[in-house]
């Protein structure tokens, strides 16, 4: 078998308006993401992330789908599928609103974006969603449309998103508060503006609409910004394992519930919401967790450790060969000196807060490691981890 196999093009995956100007650019790699190419990696992972965190990059990130519900009926349908309340969100706002099953499983985390009282876009994750979603709204029988319209998102993402994104949207974008978005013209057409983005280090989201003017967005974002060092880019493990970013089909998947990935607190049980998932989470909240989802920290001020996996079973394993838990990311930071993994813990090793919080595990080459347990997201801070640069 090749060291390094290629992923063959066909039509059931889909390309990008971008997809051209990414490869002419230095993309190196590509993952698949709703039936679509994502890059990965264009320098190298750890390059990339350096760059991010220093200046700003243009990501094509069209593999976040669009699942559009407008109608009548379109706040019920999305509040069905999610247990946060959507009742009180003002047009022009984005919310993390994770899509639960009637048992309590994650089905997607998309953010929501209300672009009328009878209009939402879910932009989702790496799942089907807009099967369930039609379903739903034909079991039913709501007054409501469900479709996948064509848009293909764009993210300007880094400390001088904002400079840059300014030059060619005006400095109106400066006014668009975390987690809203506002229609703003490129060449006399409007695109959706949302502050928002699949880092920490600031940025926007463009909701490209239009083939051809999305191809000229793109080249007029590398023309405007040329002085602030701008490169195309891509989500990066490094900055979203640092930053605590979940990934859904790493960290947790249609296997885990939403109180055992930890996102309780985007919602309230107490509210009497009209969600498909609420009467099992309330159920679940009661009898308590039998895992969830925690990160671990490795010391590797040297570089990467060895990989911590069991690659027969994709768990954890402690230094007495024990399943601990299922893996989910795994990157080292060379900013903390530290292999970070994310990992959904099963019962029986949580940790006492006011006790001992680490644990033994097995690494890929026999070797034991002690891994420092922490909830998500990491405090580097108070677990005294300081940065080495």
């Amino acid at each position: 078998m090749s060291p390094n196999p290629t992923l063959a093009i066909s039509n059931r995956l889909r390309s990008t308006p971008f997809t051209g100007r990414v490869k002419q650019h230095g993309a190196k790699a590509f993952t698949v993401y709703n039936h679509m190419l994502l890059p990965t990696e264009f320098a190298s992972l750890e390059e990339d992330y350096w760059h991010l965190c220093e200046h700003v990059q243009v990501w094509d990130v069209s593999a976040e789908r669009q699942v559009e519900v407008k109608g009548v009926d379109a706040c019920k349908l999305v509040q069905w599928m999610t247990p946060r309340s959507v009742a009180n969100v003002d047009v022009g706002r984005c919310v993390y609103a994770p899509l639960v099953d009637e048992h309590g499983f994650l089905i997607n985390d998309p953010v929501a974006l209300k672009l009328a009282d009878d209009h939402w876009w879910l932009s989702i994750a790496d799942s089907d969603v807009l099967l369930w979603a039609k379903g739903l709204a034909t079991a039913g029988k709501l007054n409501v449309s469900v479709r996948e319209p064509d848009v293909w998102p764009l993210a300007v993402q880094g400390p001088q998103a904002q400079e840059l994104m300014a030059r060619v949207f005006g400095e109106v974008v400066k006014d668009i508060g975390f987690f809203r978005f506002k229609p703003l013209p490129f060449n006399g057409h409007l695109f959706n503006v949302a502050r928002s983005g699949w880092s920490k280090q600031g940025g926007f989201e463009i909701y490209v609409d239009d083939a051809h003017l999305g191809a000229a967005l793109y080249d007029a974002l590398f023309e405007a910004g040329d002085d602030l060092e701008v490169r195309s880019g891509c989500p990066n493990l490094i900055e979203r394992m640092e930053s605590s970013l979940l990934s859904f089909g790493n960290d947790m998947n249609m296997n885990h519930t939403l109180l055992e990935c930890g996102l309780d607190s985007f919602v309230d049980l107490t509210l009497d919401v009209d969600s498909l998932s609420i009467d099992a989470l309330r159920a679940q909240q009661q009898r308590g967790l039998d895992r969830k989802l925690v990160g671990l920290a490795i010391a590797s001020p040297d570089g990467p450790a060895p990989a911590a996996i069991d690659v027969a079973t994709n768990f954890l394993l402690s230094s007495h060969g024990e399943s601990i838990g299922r893996l989910g990311s795994q990157v080292w930071s060379p900013r903390y000196g530290q292999q970070l993994l994310t990992v959904m813990l099963e019962k029986a090793f949580f940790i006492d807060p006011d006790g001992e919080n680490t644990l033994k595990i097995q690494m890929d080459d026999g070797s034991h490691q002690a891994a420092m347990v922490m909830n998500l997201p990491f405090d580097f801070k108070a677990a005294g981890i300081l940065a080495q640069q």
